[in-house]
């Protein structure tokens, strides 16, 4: 504290705030669009193995047996009878 802050002590002023001004974004130059990484397939493949079934095939995947739908939705372009599959089918497995 100095000589003149003690001489002006009748004169002090609440302290104000500042207050926050919005931010102004500068135009950004159009600049290429990075490039995006490959996606991998949102799906494994299995090939069906003798003594295979839906439900075991999603018991090894998912670790839950019900879950045999998932893996019939996304090959219903080849398994018309969820009980009949066959041996070297090359099924879609959704991942989890």
């Amino acid at each position: 504290m100095g000589l003149f802050d003690f001489l002006k002590k009748g004169e002090e002023k609440p302290v104000q705030k500042p207050v926050a001004q919005p931010a102004v974004k500068a135009p950004v130059a159009a600049q290429p669009a990075p490039a995006a990484a490959p996606q991998q397939p949102a799906y494994d493949t299995y090939t069906v193995k003798s003594g295979d079934s839906l439900s075991k095939i999603a018991k090894n995947f998912y670790g839950d047996a019900q879950q045999w739908h998932k893996i019939h939705q996304a090959n219903l372009d080849k398994i018309k009878d969820p009980n009949l599959i066959d041996v070297g089918w090359q099924l879609k497995i959704p991942k989890a």
